[in-house]
């Protein structure tokens, strides 16, 4: 069930991403906040680890996205999605999903022009921000959504 709510709310973020490009400090910091309150009252993460599992997830998100970061590879949304997502799981599921992410972003830059070319008109449009001629700057939210995915279909 816990796996449930953050693959919706992670949806939601990628959503608001792909339209957007950026993620809303409601949907980034409300999930964090509630991660925090959920782990200071419960004694454990969303999914049951243990706080010190939590802060090692929270560290490896520091080392591993602040660089994109001030390199102006990775949006401040990002960063605050897996801020929160390393407090609501622990190291393995914030690692898989920044691998699974990984996996996917190759992906999909290998097979997008196929991909593109079996989407139907209404999603061609509703998705039209991924097209590589739109923007430099490709969404992130969407591959960290399929990364957790595969992450948690690894883990489970």
């Amino acid at each position: 069930m816990q796996s449930l709510v953050l693959l919706l709310w992670l949806a939601l973020c990628a959503e608001q991403d792909v339209r957007e490009r950026q993620i809303a400090n409601t949907l980034t910091l409300g999930a964090a906040t509630f991660a925090l309150v959920y782990l200071f009252f419960t004694g454990h993460t969303w999914i049951g680890a243990e706080p010190a599992d939590a802060a090692l997830a929270l560290a490896l998100v520091m080392v591993l996205t602040l660089p994109g970061y001030i390199l102006g590879r990775l949006g401040a949304g990002d960063v605050k999605l897996l801020g929160a997502l390393a407090l609501a799981t622990d190291q393995w599921y914030l690692l898989g999903t920044f691998i699974g992410a990984g996996v996917t972003v190759l992906a999909w830059l290998l097979g997008r022009r196929w991909v593109w070319s079996l989407l139907n008109q209404k999603l061609k449009k509703r998705l039209r921000e991924l097209q590589e001629e739109m923007s430099k700057k490709q969404p992130f939210a969407p591959f960290l959504f399929t990364g957790f995915l595969l992450a948690l279909l690894w883990i489970h």
